[in-house]
């Protein structure tokens, strides 16, 4: 790529917390929540990464067992730690962690070019069916963390909740991972646009190089598309985007490279000079620094050729 360097961009982590405020308003995303919620009976939000807030807060078909347990001040801190922990290294694909009474939770993550900005969550389910053991230790944790709680209450919710089983599951997740990828495609234009009002010089720049995408891009030649020198582009350009020149090529090119890689039969190498990356070892560099993957992992994924990661049991309350 034949991108001159600007000034480097500014962290920004008000504008992924933006971002995520408008993809969760956004169409798609409600769209597909209660198609999600419908087909699959599983409840789903969008959270933002290292949110505190109750799991699966606002979602449709939450678990009776995890409202009762979120009612104690004891089990409602331990909720919020497996926050915590169902966030700490996720993967591409996500992370599914176990409660103490035997419950998954998922978050599948969505990405802001290199940075994990939210999560997709679900869970509150059982991957077997509950047994008169598992409640009975469920209750000695309780008791060991002096929960008080109606037993009778929470025997009846323990069992009524839903069991799924773990191929089924896994299938849901992996129906969300798909989605993820379309919700960071999203991430990348809203933050783009971020700006209420963008300038015309910008607009013509990002047209300019959408249309000219495949070819070698140069600061000069955009600056001049825009009839700007290329110093006050620099400018000008950044204050629209939040970008530098050099960043936004980059993801663009990526972007593309992804929206083409959707097809099972393109080849990598293929997408990545189609995109205009002038070598694979570029491409694959600069596809790990925003996809957080190699271009190989990232299809194998989008294809169902990778599995879920699974965490161990941990002892906090879903």
């Amino acid at each position: 790529m034949q991108a001159t360097h600007c000034a480097q961009s500014a962290p920004a982590s008000h504008r992924g917390d933006d971002v995520v405020a408008r993809l969760r308003q956004s169409e798609i995303f409600r769209d597909y929540q209660d198609a999600f919620q419908t087909a699959t009976g599983l409840p789903l939000v969008l959270r933002e990464a290292g949110s505190f807030q109750p799991p699966l807060h606002g979602a449709r078909q939450t678990n009776r067992l995890c409202a009762i347990l979120t009612g104690s001040s004891r089990t409602c801190a331990t909720c919020l730690q497996v926050q915590q922990e169902v966030e700490r290294e996720p993967g591409a694909q996500g992370k599914t962690v176990r409660c103490f009474a035997g419950l998954a939770e998922s978050v599948v993550p969505v990405r802001l070019g290199e940075r994990v900005i939210a999560y997709l969550q679900t869970g509150q389910i059982m991957t077997r069916r509950p047994s008169e053991q598992g409640f009975r230790a469920a209750l000695a944790e309780l008791a060991r963390w002096r929960a008080t709680v109606d037993v009778d209450l929470l025997r009846r919710a323990y069992f009524e909740t839903r069991v799924l089983p773990k191929a089924r599951y896994h299938a849901a997740l992996r129906l969300l991972a798909s989605f993820a990828q379309h919700l960071s495609l999203l991430s990348n234009e809203l933050m783009i646009r971020s700006s209420s009002v963008e300038p015309p010089a910008a607009a013509k720049a990002r047209a300019f190089i959408t249309e000219h995408l495949g070819e070698p891009l140069s600061l000069e030649q955009v600056a001049r598309a825009a009839n700007m020198s290329a110093f006050y582009f620099c400018k000008v350009f950044k204050s629209a985007t939040g970008l530098t020149f050099t960043h936004y090529v980059a993801r663009s090119r990526i972007e593309r490279t992804k929206q083409m890689l959707l097809n099972p039969h393109t080849r990598i190498s293929e997408a990545a000079y189609e995109a205009g990356f002038q070598s694979l070892s570029q491409f694959n560099r600069v596809f790990r620094r925003f996809a957080g993957e190699s271009p190989t992992s990232y299809r194998a994924r989008i294809h169902g050729a990778a599995p879920v990661a699974t965490a161990h049991p941990i002892p906090f309350a879903a």
